[in-house]
């Protein structure tokens, strides 16, 4: 793949949602909606072929000097979430289709569009502000996916999700000008090591981080995630748990390799917040009595294992392997369980209890799921939750040792939390007692999943199959990268080598070409007017780049 195709990963779902908007036929806007996230998924795995050869592609947009010009980058890390995003995305929406919702009002394709178009464009952006601004766009489509969907407790929820994501956006946008203020640029490529040599680039990147923290969903900011994501339908959460918590903990990844250069003395502090995280997160998940306010909660624990897989080692292999894996796991997770609420009417434990007797299929699947999320073969858990492990054991230390216990301690909590929602779930005597937090109004025809049955029928509803395979689909995509892990790993290792030397990105970035008027960019982003080597330019010098 060129590198003059990357914008078109963002333009095309935008050029598609006008169109989505435009032609009033909602199968249109299926089909569409389908269509987009599979060529994500096909460009992804494209990209992770081509990086073999060439391990960093970049392009200007606009045509103006590198440094300046917005730079369109994409790397074997970028590659891989754009790769999993396809595949979240794919499957989250094909459930859409089959419960309805696309039905139910004919901007619901456009929206989902938009917020894809957003996805892409921040794990592919090279900017900062760039990367504020497709957040943005992920973030104004999510707030009417939230007053559309999901039960009337959307409504409040969704004031909370508008205003802590409008504060933690200004506050985002504060870091980047003071970024612009401190290092002069806001090119990443520019940026290069500037933050472990200038304790002012250092405080205002430190800001941004923390933003984006807050959008992950890590601890002390985290409680809007729980809140709000369970009051949305389960599809619509899928996809938002694939999107947006996973953008701001990719772009913390970037952001810390690159600019921070994985300095540890700052890591601490990041570590010491996932540390937290993990732990409040694996206990608030064992009190809910909702399905998916405990995943939600889940959720708020991976954050802070990935965050803590980043912080506490040399290398981020393990926080890139278990954020693909969570991905898929929860993704898979709140799927099945959304299968179950369309058809029983119910997001309580109490009031899925006992579908084991009636539901196989949906208890194998669901129990497949669980296993990942806690870790245990022949799922995908196993080899994330091992990869954070070993991070911990190689780094040693109070700082490693205190991480391996904090993650053993989290995924024993954790399976305790999710051997209660199987219990609530799969088999009688779930938990009762006050309303959950979820408990879908549907009419009939949702009911029975658009089947048509009669009222006996009804009177013991089954999951239809087509339910089923979008998060049946996920579970196969977990257990399948643990059984080929071996095809995966040397793509992880690309992506490792490509964050922990950074030079091929900055020189994909700011080296080499010929811009307009003929000035001539050398290695390291100088510019060289036609008039001589001596009229060379170096408008900004931070951490080796230009």
């Amino acid at each position: 793949m060129t590198a003059l195709l990357l914008p078109l990963l963002a333009a095309v779902p935008v050029l598609a949602a006008a169109l989505a908007a435009i032609v009033p036929a909602r199968a249109f806007g299926r089909v569409l909606s389908l269509v987009v996230p599979a060529a994500t998924l096909v460009a992804g795995l494209a990209l992770l072929v081509h990086h073999h050869s060439r391990p960093v592609i970049a392009t200007q947009v606009g045509g103006f000097v590198p440094g300046v010009a917005i730079p369109f980058v994409s790397d074997a890390f970028t590659a891989l979430m754009l790769t999993a995003t396809g595949v979240v995305a794919l499957t989250a929406l094909a459930f859409c289709a089959q419960t309805g919702e696309f039905d139910r009002s004919r901007y619901f394709a456009p929206l989902a569009l938009l917020l894809l178009a957003g996805a892409n464009g921040a794990l592919l952006t090279g900017d900062l502000f760039n990367l504020f601004v497709f957040v943005e766009v992920m973030l104004l489509p999510s707030y009417a996916l939230i007053a559309m969907t999901g039960t009337w407790r959307r409504l409040g929820v969704g004031r909370l999700f508008v205003v802590i994501n409008l504060l933690t956006s200004t506050l985002l946008l504060a870091g980047v000008a003071f970024v612009y203020a401190t290092a002069g640029t806001v090119n990443l490529a520019v940026l290069a090591g500037a933050a472990a040599e200038d304790g002012r680039v250092a405080a205002a990147l430190g800001i941004v981080v923390m933003a984006l923290c807050i959008k992950a969903g890590a601890v002390p900011v985290h409680g809007w995630l729980p809140r709000t994501y369970p009051g949305t339908s389960a599809g619509v959460m899928a996809l938002f748990s694939a999107l947006h918590t996973k953008v701001a903990l990719y772009a913390i990844i970037r952001i810390w390799a690159t600019a921070f250069d994985l300095d540890p003395t700052w890591g601490r502090v990041i570590l010491v917040v996932a540390l937290v995280t993990i732990l409040w997160g694996a206990v608030a998940s064992a009190a809910p009595v909702g399905a998916r306010e405990i995943l939600a909660w889940q959720m708020v624990s991976g954050v802070g294992v990935i965050l803590a897989a980043l912080a506490v080692a040399q290398a981020p292999g393990g926080a890139i392997v278990y954020m693909l894996h969570h991905m898929v796991t929860i993704g898979a997770l709140v799927l099945l369980i959304g299968a179950a609420e369309h058809v029983y009417r119910s997001g309580e434990l109490g009031g899925l209890s006992g579908l084991w007797h009636k539901e196989r299929p949906l208890g194998v699947l669901l129990a497949l799921a669980i296993a990942a999320l806690v870790g245990l073969p022949p799922t995908s858990g196993l080899i994330g939750k091992l990869e954070v492990l070993t991070a911990a054991v190689t780094t040693g230390g109070a700082w490693g040792v205190a991480t391996l216990v904090v993650v053993l301690l989290g995924s024993l909590i954790g399976l305790v939390a999710m051997l209660r929602l199987w219990g609530g779930v799969m088999w009688r005597g779930g938990a009762r007692g006050g309303p959950g937090p979820i408990a879908p109004v549907i009419d009939d025809d949702q009911r029975d999943g658009g089947l048509g049955l009669d009222d006996d029928r009804r009177s013991t509803p089954r999951v239809p199959a087509r339910l089923l395979v979008p998060g049946g689909a996920l579970v196969a995509v977990s257990v399948a990268l643990f059984l080929g892990y071996g095809a995966v790993a040397p793509e992880v290792d690309r992506a490792v080598a490509g964050l922990v030397d950074t030079d091929g990105y900055v020189d994909a970035v700011l080296g080499g070409g010929v811009l307009p008027g003929g000035a001539e960019v050398l290695p390291g982003g100088a510019e060289v007017l036609p008039g001589g080597a001596d009229d060379a330019l170096t408008a900004t010098t931070i951490g080796g780049g230009s």
